[in-house]
C-alpha cells in the first residue's frame, strides 16, 4: 500500500515538471519570436510614474502620438496602478479632443466602468456624452446617436448630481431631446403631405405624448388638428385645437388652426373622452 502511494506521488510531481518545463519552453518560444529575451522584457518596463509624466511632457509639448504611447504603456504594464486609471482618463480626453469620438466613449465607458465612485468618473461620463453630443447628425439623418447623446448626458446628471457638470449636461440634454422630436415631426410632415393621414397623426401623438417639453409641441397640436380635420374625425380636431388655445393662446398655430375649424363652421371644443384630455388632465402643457 505504502509503495503504491509513493508511486503515485512520484507520478504526480513528474506530471508537474513536465507541466512546469513545458510552460518554460512556450515562455522561451515567445521570446525567441518577438526577438526578445524574459530578460529584455522585464527591463523594458518603466515606472509607472515616469511615464506618465513623460506622457504629459509629451502633450504639453504637442506631441500627442508620444503622449498618447506613453499612457498606453502603462495601461498594459500597470494595470491595476493609480497611474493607470490617470492614463485612461488622460487617453479619454485625448481621444476627445482630436475628434476621435468612438475612441473616447469607448475608454470613458471603461473608466466609468473600473471606477465609478472615484472624483474623475463625472469628467469621463460627460466626456462620453459630448462624444456622442459631437456626433448629432442633421435631423433629417437617423437619430439614434442623438439618442445616446441624451442618455449618457442623463447618466451624468442622474449619477453625478453634485457635480460642475450637470448644467451642461442637462442643456445638452435639452438640445439632443428637441432634436429626437424634431425627427418624429420631419416624419409626421412627410406622411401628412403625402396625405397619409393615420401616419402623420401616429408621429404628431408621439410628439405631444413624449416631448411636451420641447418647442416642437405647439405645431404638433396644430398638426393633428389638420390631420383630424382631413380623416373627418371632428371632435379630435376640436379637441386639439382647444388644448392648443389653452396653452399657447398668442400662437400663429392657434390662429391658424382655429380658422380651419371655422370652415366648417367649427369652434375649439374639448372632449373628455379624447386621449387627448386624458392626457392632459390638468389642462396644461408643462413648459420646462
Amino acid at each position: 500500500m505504502n509503495r503504491f502511494n509513493s508511486h503515485k506521488n512520484n507520478r504526480s510531481r513528474s506530471i508537474v515538471l513536465n507541466g512546469l518545463f513545458v510552460a518554460s519552453l512556450l515562455f522561451l518560444a515567445a521570446c525567441t519570436k518577438t526577438g526578445e529575451s524574459s530578460s529584455e522584457y522585464i527591463d523594458n518596463i518603466e515606472p509607472a510614474d515616469v511615464l506618465y509624466n513623460q506622457g504629459l511632457a509629451n502633450l504639453d509639448a504637442g506631441d500627442r502620438k508620444e503622449a498618447r504611447d506613453k499612457f498606453e504603456a502603462i495601461d498594459k504594464q500597470h494595470p491595476y496602478s493609480e497611474y493607470s486609471r490617470k492614463s485612461l482618463l488622460m487617453l479619454t480626453f485625448m481621444s476627445y479632443r482630436s475628434g476621435q469620438y468612438g475612441d473616447s466613449v469607448s475608454t470613458g465607458k471603461r473608466y466609468v466602468s473600473l471606477y465609478p465612485g472615484s472624483d474623475d468618473a463625472a469628467y469621463a461620463q460627460y466626456l462620453v456624452g459630448m462624444s456622442y453630443f459631437r456626433q448629432i447628425p442633421d435631423v433629417t439623418r437617423d437619430q439614434n446617436i442623438t439618442a445616446q447623446a441624451y442618455t449618457a448626458m442623463k447618466a451624468v446628471t442622474d449619477n453625478y448630481p453634485e457635480s460642475e457638470y450637470v448644467e451642461d449636461a442637462k442643456a445638452k440634454m435639452r438640445v439632443s431631446f428637441d432634436q429626437i422630436a424634431g425627427k418624429q415631426m420631419l416624419v409626421g410632415r412627410y406622411y401628412q403631405e403625402r396625405r397619409e393621414f393615420l401616419a402623420a397623426v401616429n408621429r404628431f401623438r408621439t410628439v405631444v405624448e413624449d416631448f411636451q417639453t420641447t418647442r416642437h409641441v405647439e405645431e404638433a397640436l396644430a398638426r393633428l388638428t389638420e390631420s383630424y380635420y382631413a380623416l373627418g374625425l371632428v371632435s379630435e380636431a376640436q379637441t386639439a385645437t382647444a388644448i392648443l388655445g389653452l396653452n399657447f393662446p398668442d400662437s400663429q398655430w392657434y390662429k391658424d388652426s382655429y380658422k380651419l375649424l371655422q370652415t366648417g363652421g367649427l369652434e375649439p371644443r374639448e372632449d373628455e373622452n379624447s386621449w387627448l384630455s386624458k392626457l392632459f388632465s390638468t389642462s396644461r402643457i408643462s413648459k420646462t
